[in-house]
């Protein structure tokens, strides 16, 4: 039987968590090369850890003849310990990000504002709070927050919902935006007055908002009424008018905050410096007035935290 030697004060600290980790898998497998590719390293590296583990331990903890290993009587006496140790860790882990303890988080907002707005920094969110795991629907209905079905949720509107608490979250003044190529082809958007040579894309009115600035006053408020402001195609969504816009079908209406990162991207242009028409309605928060869980307080102070840095950094026009 081999003897140990008797290990230095500073062989005595803890070994490396790797060298235990591929001794146990090593001893487990008996196989160095199935032990490496358990652990996606290579059977060198698995070799060299448990030489570190030896040096800790003073003593071999595999028989080696040929590529046959077998543990030593130490080695033997290690490896349950060992097995064991992992498998807690295991254990405990499974208790730490077990589904009970994570928190789901219900959102419920409008399909634009989840497309052009939300969706682009919820990745944000969920990095800095791993712990919450959202569940996002896009839908214009009135969402049940009284009533708990969802946690949180965004309405377009002036704000008076019952029953909730409101709180306003952003602006829905509304430019015209186009492609870029609008601004310099054959009939050069340069002004107001040049609409006339160009499409107009409009929202179709949906009963389950309340009313947009549209072509018709965006264009009175400027005078202009010889142009048609009844032409052109109709979406259902804010997000597909910008869409469409981007690719050159037209000119669009749309809340700065949609476009801010497509006019910054260059996929769109807003054409006139003072091409903005101010509404009475927002974009809202609409939360429980008492029982908010943890996990809404926190997604709404996150989501107001956004809108705050996406103002003082110049993003959007909030």
């Amino acid at each position: 039987m081999t003897r140990r030697k008797t290990p230095s004060a500073p062989e005595s600290r803890m070994p490396p968590l790797n060298a235990l980790k591929a001794f146990e898998a090593a001893a487990r497998r008996l196989n160095i090369t199935r032990a490496a590719e358990e652990l996606s390293v290579t059977p060198g590296a698995i070799s060299q850890q448990i030489r570190i583990l030896e040096e800790h331990a003073g003593a071999p903890l595999f028989h080696r003849e040929g590529r046959q290993i077998a543990l030593t009587e130490l080695g033997a006496e290690l490896y349950p310990l060992l097995r064991d140790g992992f498998d807690y860790l295991k254990r405990a882990g499974d208790l730490l990000y077990r589904p009970e303890r994570r928190h789901a988080l219900s959102i419920s907002v409008p399909p634009s504002f989840a497309t052009k707005w939300l969706a682009p920094r919820l990745a944000r969110f969920s990095a800095a709070h791993p712990e919450i795991e959202v569940w996002m629907s896009a839908d214009m209905r009135l969402a049940d927050v009284s009533g708990g079905r969802v946690d949180v949720a965004v309405r377009y509107g002036r704000g008076d919902y019952s029953g909730v608490r409101s709180e306003y979250l952003l602006n829905a003044d509304v430019t015209p935006v186009c492609a870029p190529g609008l601004l310099a082809g054959p009939k050069p958007l340069r002004k107001a007055a040049d609409l006339a040579q160009h499409v107009l894309i409009h929202l179709r009115p949906s009963e389950l908002e309340e009313p947009r600035p549209d072509w018709s006053a965006w264009l009175k408020a400027r005078g202009l009424t010889d142009i048609d402001d009844q032409a052109g195609p109709r979406f259902d969504q804010t997000a597909l008018a910008i869409e469409a816009a981007a690719h050159g079908q037209g000119v669009a209406l749309a809340p700065y905050a949609f476009v801010a990162d497509d006019l910054a991207a260059g996929r769109l242009v807003a054409p006139f410096a003072d091409g903005t028409l101010t509404t009475d309605f927002a974009y809202h928060l609409l939360i429980k007035r008492s029982g908010a869980t943890t996990a809404a307080r926190t997604f709404v102070a996150w989501l107001k935290e956004e809108v705050r840095a996406a103002a003082e950094a110049g993003v959007d026009d909030l």
